[in-house]
């Protein structure tokens, strides 16, 4: 089924020119512009005595989860799809290993998920970011269907864990 899935996303890959160009923009530039315009209204956002501590929750979260990632990568090998699959479509050069679980997803569902307990109806734009950015991560070739799918629960949890960890 993780085979499946992949060859569904990933076959919107080298169909045409406009539409590479959006998935490349989703896997990288994208999640650059989510983090500045968060840091951007999190520090201009009308409540500023909560502004500092929502910053380091949310931020804190998004980091540790990326490491967690990061240490989970370091124990466990897990090929790329290109590795793996002659017929992969791949749109950029990318490092080989390294796949699951993927950090991109973990990072940005911590995010999205610590910033919902402060901003639910802006958060969900980072919901849709993070869900964004995995299935173009699909698409480009770099990652399978299970590394964004454990990237996005390790994110959540962690998320909410530090938002219950450092809630009044």
């Amino acid at each position: 089924m993780n085979e499946t899935v992949f060859n569904f996303f990933n076959n919107f890959a080298l169909q045409n020119e406009t539409l590479d160009s959006v998935i490349i923009f989703l896997t990288d530039k994208f999640a650059l512009i989510l983090v500045f315009s968060l840091i951007i209204f999190l520090f201009t956002h009308k409540h500023k005595e909560d502004n500092i501590r929502n910053i380091f929750v949310i931020f804190l979260s998004a980091l540790f989860a990326w490491v967690i990632a990061k240490a989970i990568k370091f124990f466990y090998f897990s090929p790329r799809p290109f590795e793996v699959l002659d017929t992969a479509n791949v749109l950029f050069e990318y490092e080989p290993g390294d796949s699951f679980p993927s950090g991109h997803a973990t990072f940005f569902s911590a995010l999205a998920t610590s910033f919902y307990f402060y901003h639910k109806y802006l958060a969900w734009i980072y919901i849709i970011g993070a869900l964004l950015i995995g299935a173009s991560r699909i698409a480009a070739g770099i990652h399978w269907p299970v590394d964004i799918l454990v990237g996005y629960a390790l994110g959540g949890i962690l998320g909410y864990l530090a938002y219950r960890l450092f809630r009044r």
